[in-house]
């Protein structure tokens, strides 16, 4: 295998790369209001004020000013420091007890990235009028929605925050569809390797699945997508540690995370793939582009195909880029394939 030995600067400059395109704001704007005492329901009931602990969460700050949008920072075991969440809520949620499909958006990686771009290239109004609570939350620098081999930074274990906790911490204090057709996950760039991975790795949670230049393969061309991996999180995220471990990898480790190791999971789902064909892409490191990219989804549509599953993807010039259009074009399809409200 090639390993790649890039300089700090290299790596954070490479994670910073997938975010520049999109024009990320600071990783800490959380403005949070004092905490009041609170009460948690189940999913099936209207939600109340959300609990304060649960599901391995503590509440630590909350911003509940906006109608709409609900901004929480978390105490949790499974991760080092206090993540934030972002979940914006319908128009109209609180005028009723309709229950709404769940849409988790993820960010990709950077120095600076966290759930907040979103905020910047403007969801509240891609989703104005559209009966979806949207969630997102946040999955560090270069987390890449995982639990790494190890970290020298404390706990780090993304996929523990997000699965195992946030998703049933969500479900008992909003008025959601608890179930496989009432969630789709959709991400860009690092998120949308997270969203691939968890839609194959949990079958039974996401009925839709979209990747906005997400990677779709660990081990083609000597596993360089895993490689890049490592060594962004070894720079930005884990002081040192590894996603999936060097030199040596931890080989389940990484099938397990592999969409292309895991098509069979993603059968009665509805998958949406975006990458650029490269032109005026923006560079990681080592020469990698969007084109690794676009190779690794080309690589999953085959074995969809082969497989019989159904999907629609989309070519689209230029490079490593979050491309609004098609998102909204990809919202309307979300909608039509989750349990309505």
């Amino acid at each position: 295998m090639i390993e790649h030995h890039p300089t700090r600067r290299r790596v954070l400059r490479a994670a910073g790369g997938l975010s520049a395109a999109v024009g990320l704001g600071g990783a800490d704007v959380l403005s949070a209001a004092p905490a009041t005492a609170a009460t948690g329901t189940g999913a099936g009931e209207p939600a109340g004020e959300p609990v304060e602990d649960g599901f391995g969460l503590r509440i630590v700050d909350r911003d509940e000013s906006d109608p709409r949008l609900r901004r929480y920072r978390f105490a949790t075991g499974a991760i080092g420091w206090n993540p934030a969440v972002n979940v914006l809520l319908p128009d109209g949620y609180h005028d009723g007890g309709r229950r709404y499909p769940v849409l988790y958006l993820f960010h990709g990686g950077g120095p600076t990235a966290d759930f907040t771009w979103f905020d910047c290239l403007g969801v509240r109004a891609w989703t104005a009028g559209k009966p979806v609570v949207v969630v997102m939350p946040d999955g560090g620098h270069a987390g890449w929605y995982a639990n790494p081999v190890n970290s020298h930074a404390g706990p780090r274990k993304w996929e523990t925050f997000h699965m195992a906790q946030l998703v049933p911490w969500i479900d008992a204090n909003f008025r959601t569809y608890a179930e496989l057709d009432g969630r789709a996950v959709a991400g860009f760039s690092m998120g949308g390797f997270g969203a691939l991975k968890y839609a194959a790795k949990y079958p039974g949670h996401f009925a839709s699945v979209s990747a906005h230049s997400g990677p779709a393969s660990l081990r083609r061309d000597f596993g360089v997508v895993t490689h890049w991996a490592n060594t962004s999180a070894a720079a930005a995220d884990l002081a040192g540690g590894t996603v999936y471990g060097a030199p040596r990898w931890n080989e389940a480790r990484v099938s397990a995370d592999n969409p292309v190791e895991n098509v069979e999971n993603y059968r009665g789902k509805r998958i949406f793939l975006v990458a650029g064909t490269g032109d005026g892409q923006v560079e990681w490191f080592d020469g990698i582009t969007e084109k690794q990219v676009l190779a690794g989804q080309r690589e999953l549509r085959g074995l969809l195909l082969s497989a019989g599953i159904a999907h629609e993807a989309h070519e689209e010039p230029g490079g490593h880029e979050f491309r609004v259009p098609l998102f909204l074009h990809d919202l309307s399809g979300i909608l039509t394939r989750l349990r309505p409200a």
